[in-house]
Formats: C-alpha cells, sequence, structure tokens
C-alpha cells in the first residue's frame, strides 16, 4: 500500500502520531472573545446610527428602510455585488397569482420545514411578500412577462406555480442590482466596500458596533446604535459548494463570540443539481430546470426519482439530494445528469441564458446533450437565533437573511423561500431599528475599551492546507448523510485544528476566515452528532427515522463566558 510518499509502516505511524494528538486535544475550549488585541485610544473611530454588515437582499433591504430616518453605513468585505443574492438563480417565491393563496403557500412551506418551522413566522414572512416584491418593482425591478403579465413557475415541494424570475435564471442579480441603486441614490446610506467586520463590541450583552479592517485604512472602531448582521452563509466550509468565496460563515462566528443564540445549526442545505465538472466551480443548475420538466437519470440512462418520492423530480431539495447520492453510490459514479433534451430548444434557450452560456464554455449543448449534476452544499437553515423583528438575544443586534434563523424554514427550506425571506425579513430589521432607535433618543457615546486578544503571532502554519483539509472534512464526515463515527471524527480533527490555529492572533482576513471557518464547522457538527435522528435536510444512517417524541425542537448553542 502506497499513501503519496509513504509506505506503508511509514503511514501507520503518521496515523498512530495523528490519533494520539487527538487524544491529547479532546477537551474542548471555548474561542477568544475578540480575534484581535485593539485600544480604543489609538484606533480610528466611525460614527453612524445603524450600521448594516452585508450587503445582499437583506442587508440592502435593512439598509434602505432604515435610512428613511436614519444616518446609515453598509460594511462589505468585496464588492457591493459579491455575495450568495447575485449569484441566486432561482425565483422569488411569492403570492401573486390567481388561485394562489397565502394559506396554500404557508401550506407547502410547512410541509417542507417538517414540523421544525415557526408558523406565525412563515405567516407573517409570506403574508408581506407581495407587498415588498410590488415595492421592488416600483424601484425598477423586471421580472419575467407575458402579454404583460408576470410568468409564475413551479418548482419542488410546491404544488402550485408562484415562482418569479428575471431574466429566466438571472433573478438574484436582477434584484442586487436594483437594491444597489436604491442604495447609492440614497444620500443617508454610506458604503464600505473591502472592509472586514473581525468582530461585535459588547458590553453585558449589549451591541455598540464593531471592530473592522480595511487593507489601507487599518483597524477602525465603527459605533452605532444598531448593528444589523447580513452577512450571509457558510458553503465555503465545505469543499463542494455553489457559495462564492465570500461565504466563510463571519457573521455566525461573530454572533457566538459575542454571545449571540444561534439554532439549528445541523441543517444544512445541499442543492440537489450543481454542474460537475472536474475542476470546474460548482455551478447551480436551479431547480427551475426540474419543474420545467427537467428529468434525473444516472449513469445507465435510467429514470430514478419516481422510485423514492411520488413527487419524483419535484420532490422537497433534501429528498432529492439524498436520492441523487443513493444513485451515485449504488452505480459506483461521481455524479447523475440532468435531461432536458425533450424540451423545445428556443424555449431552453430563453428560460435558461446563462446555464446555456456555462454549459456552453464546457462544450456541452442543453438542447442536445445530458448535463453532469451532483449535489453541493448550498444554505445555512440555522443561524443566529431572532424573533419576527429581526432581533436577536444581544440587545440592540440584528440578524436577516442567511445569517439569521427565523424558523422560516424549519429543517428543510422551500426552494425560492430564501430570496423572499431576505426581503422581508431584512426590511422588518431596518424598519424596527429605526423605530427603537427614534424611542430610546439616546446619543451614542463610545466607551474607552482595551483588548488584548493574547495570541501569538507565529506565522508557520499553512492556512489554505488546514482550510481545504476542512472543507474535505466537512463534505466527507459531516455532509448529505452523517453517522456517529464520522461526525465524532470530524469533532476531534477540527479541535485538534482549533488548537493550532484559535490561540493565533492574525493580521488579515486569510487568518480571520479561517478561525471562522473552524468554529462554525465545530457548531454545525456538535449540532448533528446531538440530534439523533434524520429530519430534513439532517440525514443519519445510525438514525434513519424521524422521531416526533424527543426530537421535534430545536438545537441552540451559545458561547459560554469563561
Amino acid at each position: 500500500m502506497q499513501v503519496g510518499n509513504l509506505g506503508e509502516k511509514q503511514f501507520s505511524l503518521t496515523n498512530k502520531f495523528i490519533k494520539d494528538r487527538i487524544r491529547s486535544v479532546k477537551k474542548q475550549t471555548e474561542p477568544k472573545r475578540y480575534l484581535i488585541s485593539f485600544d480604543s485610544r489609538t484606533t480610528a473611530h466611525v460614527f453612524t446610527d445603524v450600521l448594516v454588515i452585508g450587503s445582499g437582499v437583506a442587508g440592502l433591504s435593512a439598509a434602505i428602510q432604515a435610512a428613511r430616518h436614519d444616518a446609515v453605513l453598509v460594511v462589505t468585505k468585496e464588492r457591493m455585488d459579491e455575495n450568495n443574492t447575485a449569484y441566486a438563480q432561482g425565483g422569488v417565491a411569492v403570492v401573486l397569482s390567481a388561485g394562489d393563496t397565502v394559506s396554500k403557500h404557508i401550506k407547502d412551506t410547512l410541509d417542507a420545514g417538517q414540523g421544525l418551522c415557526d408558523a406565525v413566522t412563515v405567516k407573517a414572512i409570506i403574508g408581506e411578500g407581495p407587498k415588498r416584491i410590488n415595492e421592488l418593482i416600483g424601484w425598477g425591478a423586471s421580472f419575467d412577462k407575458e402579454d404583460d403579465l408576470l410568468i409564475f413557475t413551479q418548482e419542488g415541494g410546491h404544488r402550485f406555480p408562484r415562482i418569479i424570475h428575471a431574466q429566466g435564471d438571472s433573478t438574484g442579480k436582477e434584484i442586487e442590482q436594483t437594491l444597489i441603486r436604491v442604495t447609492k441614490e440614497n444620500k443617508n446610506i454610506k458604503v464600505f466596500e473591502h472592509t472586514f467586520i473581525i468582530d461585535l463590541i459588547t458590553e453585558d450583552e449589549v451591541c455598540h458596533g464593531a471592530i473592522a479592517w480595511h487593507a489601507k485604512k487599518g483597524k477602525m472602531l465603527i459605533w452605532a446604535k444598531r448593528t444589523i448582521l447580513a452577512t450571509g452563509g457558510c458553503g465555503q466550509v465545505y469543499r463542494e459548494t455553489t457559495n462564492p468565496g465570500v461565504a466563510t460563515g463571519d457573521g455566525l462566528a461573530i454572533a457566538y463570540r459575542a454571545g449571540a443564540t444561534l439554532q439549528d445549526m445541523e441543517f444544512v442545505q445541499f442543492h440537489p443539481t450543481t454542474l460537475y465538472i472536474a475542476g470546474a466551480v460548482r455551478f447551480l443548475i436551479t431547480e427551475t430546470v426540474r419543474g420545467e420538466g427537467g428529468i434525473l437519470k444516472n449513469k445507465k440512462g435510467e429514470r430514478f426519482m419516481p422510485k423514492y418520492h411520488p413527487q419524483a423530480e419535484l420532490a422537497p431539495r433534501d429528498v432529492v439530494s439524498l436520492s441523487i447520492l443513493k444513485e451515485m453510490q449504488k452505480t459506483d459514479h461521481t455524479h447523475v445528469y440532468i435531461d432536458i433534451r425533450h424540451i423545445p430548444k428556443e424555449r431552453l434557450y430563453s428560460r435558461f441564458p446563462k446555464i446555456r452560456e456555462i454549459c456552453a464554455s464546457f462544450g456541452i449543448d442543453i438542447a442536445r446533450e445530458l448535463i453532469p449534476v451532483r449535489p453541493s452544499a448550498h444554505y445555512m437553515i440555522g443561524g443566529v437565533k431572532v424573533d419576527r423583528f429581526s432581533r436577536t438575544t444581544i440587545r440592540q443586534l440584528y440578524a436577516c437573511g442567511e445569517v439569521a434563523c427565523t424558523g422560516m424554514h424549519g429543517a428543510n427550506r422551500l426552494g425560492s423561500n430564501s430570496l423572499l425571506e431576505g426581503l422581508v425579513a431584512g426590511s422588518a430589521a431596518g424598519i424596527d431599528a429605526s423605530r427603537s432607535i427614534q424611542r430610546s433618543k439616546r446619543e451614542l457615546f463610545p466607551y474607552p475599551i482595551q483588548e488584548l486578544a493574547g495570541g501569538s503571532k507565529i506565522s508557520w502554519l499553512d492556512l489554505n492546507d488546514i482550510g481545504n483539509s476542512l472543507k474535505s472534512l466537512m463534505w466527507r464526515d459531516a455532509g448529505i448523510e452523517r453517522d456517529e463515527k464520522h461526525l465524532l471524527e470530524a469533532e476531534e480533527m477540527i479541535e485538534m485544528w482549533c488548537r493550532y490555529v484559535m490561540d493565533k492572533e492574525f493580521a488579515n482576513p486569510t487568518g480571520w476566515e479561517l478561525q471562522n471557518m473552524l468554529l462554525v464547522s465545530r457548531l454545525i457538527v456538535a449540532s448533528a452528532r446531538k440530534r439523533k435522528e434524520s429530519r430534513g435536510v439532517h440525514h443519519r444512517s445510525d438514525y434513519p427515522e424521524t422521531d416526533n417524541t424527543h426530537w421535534k425542537r430545536h438545537i441552540t448553542v451559545k458561547r459560554q463566558k469563561s
């Protein structure tokens, strides 16, 4: 047996060393409260009424609403348009078509959530959806129409056509560009791009802003009367993901370090169909492709979804992802295929121009050839626990969008509900933040603060290697299918890496992102070990049944004070 350049004996000794090392670090320690040292006497200060961290659909919706009465600062770690929203191909599920009703949409959402949705939140978000979509249209957003009427499509888990799109498969981009334009036109909103939020500033579980870093300006303390987290998800903790590189779970990690309660961290949704070509990024093949009649086939050319679920290709995402995984295992193949060759070419090209373009760049004509696909990490269902006004358990701190856990999605998100939630919950956060400022009438007074993180600044760690190893570990041991053995192995390996990485004090985002990814991965694995059943997107092969007697409840996590 050969592993790399190691012989069998050498490999055995190396394995033993790693296992011994893991055993020596089994005791978990809480992360440092702050990742860096800072002193308010020597650090630049920035002041605003409302600080919004993130520039996707939820963040910009919050900023626009808050700016009606207050000064708003939007901070984003890359360009404004580099986020999950801009990459979203799927549409927006909204009750606007004749024959559809709020109660029908609610039922579909609750059914997909498998007993863990917050029914009050679901009703509120779906009920307000039409108002927010019409508001967006009023701002100039253009959705696909036929004879001057909105076109509605049907997707997996929806029993009624209620999904609207823009340019076929560029819905997120249209929404993002509209919100960016409205944001830039608003004199009450300032935007800091390429600015990394390291941690929140808190005292006695009250948030007063955040510590930020800019490559040219260095560290700064941003003082805010209200802070809104809208940092998106954490898909980058997995090797296979549809998420852009910015999705490293920063908001989840900084909220946890600040003492906020997080909920449902075991529920990570895997999108069933992403383009699978070795060496290429995992480009999403939207749910609408199956809604339009796309058929999933294994490597033998056999259709397989009808044997797994009565809704076949239109089954909820958790069912389709797990079914694809089973077929890949049965056929010993790296992927399956989606067949849309039976759909008229003109319709394919008009409905899916971006998919056509990307596939063509790899030599695939979607009208004539099968598209190779496999599941990838797509959406964090869990997150920072919030109420119906997007308020967290930390005073003056809000969270909305993918970073938040509103209770909308339960154990499995219904496709095209996330953009809807971002619009509604983001708006709710901005409105409530502004109202609470008006009610309090308090002035913003910064207080002296000095933090010595106490971490060493040793630079011999290969951060890229640890990051890549973490992604592979999470994909293998905490992915679509889980069990106690692999989750325990993941927990032990993550804890070992934490011992090397978490006590270090880094000076740039590469280190901070890795620390955030390790922390978020630890929370995902711990919650997945805790939930000893299968429900929604959380599937355990050693506990394959849903256990409503013991597990029809939420798992929450909160940092323990040292």
